[in-house]
């Protein structure tokens, strides 16, 4: 799965020129925490709600409501901004999407062409989704987890087992466990298919760690 497949298009945007009040009537009017900045369409910076409360007075301000309006329409993005803008392309995958998150600790990324003009913005909650749409957690499924020896073929001899069943696999991963030449493999399948499985897997000498139906 593609990060074009998952992104916001045509994120809303602001100028480096706009006040941050305009920024901040924006984010709250659309449920934003991070906008992104463009300038002649070009991405210049990024700004998050914590850069716009940095600089607002303090609750316990003794200013006015005119004078709290009249110094955020003073103050532009531009001086709230960073400049060094993180992004992803628009044909990345969605790990590559999720592994530029998590190393850089950024809840969101611009999406990019390969122009460098700005098509989207993916974040960690369309991440989140894409997990739980690829996972089939919605759709009444049943997770198996398998700790299996580091052995050519014992995929495809589960597999067997499963399409001797009549059962399809939803979908499966593996994950190497630490320290260990072990690894667990997970797979999911219709609910309704899964009786007896456990038994046919364990007769054919697969450990069998843990089962349950998610939604």
């Amino acid at each position: 799965m593609f990060v074009a497949e998952r992104m916001t298009k045509n994120p809303i945007s602001v100028t480096s020129d706009a006040t941050i009040a305009e920024a901040a009537r924006l984010m709250k009017k659309n449920h934003f925490h991070r906008m992104i900045v463009v300038d002649g369409g070009k991405l210049v910076g990024y700004f998050s709600d914590r850069d716009v409360m940095r600089v607002s007075p303090s609750p316990a301000t003794t200013l006015s409501r005119f004078e709290i309006r009249e110094l955020l329409d003073k103050l532009t993005v531009r001086e709230i901004m960073h400049r060094k803008v993180i992004t992803v392309r628009e044909d990345a995958t969605i790990e590559e999407a999720a592994l530029i998150m998590y190393n850089n600790k950024v809840g969101g990324l611009p999406v990019v062409s390969d122009v460098g003009a700005v098509v989207g913005i993916i974040t960690a909650t369309d991440i989140l989704k894409t997990f739980v749409s690829f996972m089939g957690l919605e759709s009444g499924r049943t997770r198996f987890t398998l700790e299996l020896e580091n052995k050519v073929g014992t995929i495809a001899e589960i597999s067997k087992i499963l399409a001797d069943s009549g059962v399809n696999i939803d979908s499966m991963i593996t994950c190497r466990k630490p320290s260990s030449e072990k690894y667990d493999l997970v797979f999911r399948i219709d609910a309704a298919h899964s009786e007896g499985i456990k038994e046919k897997l364990e007769r054919a000498g697969y450990k069998v760690i843990h089962t349950v139906r998610i939604n």
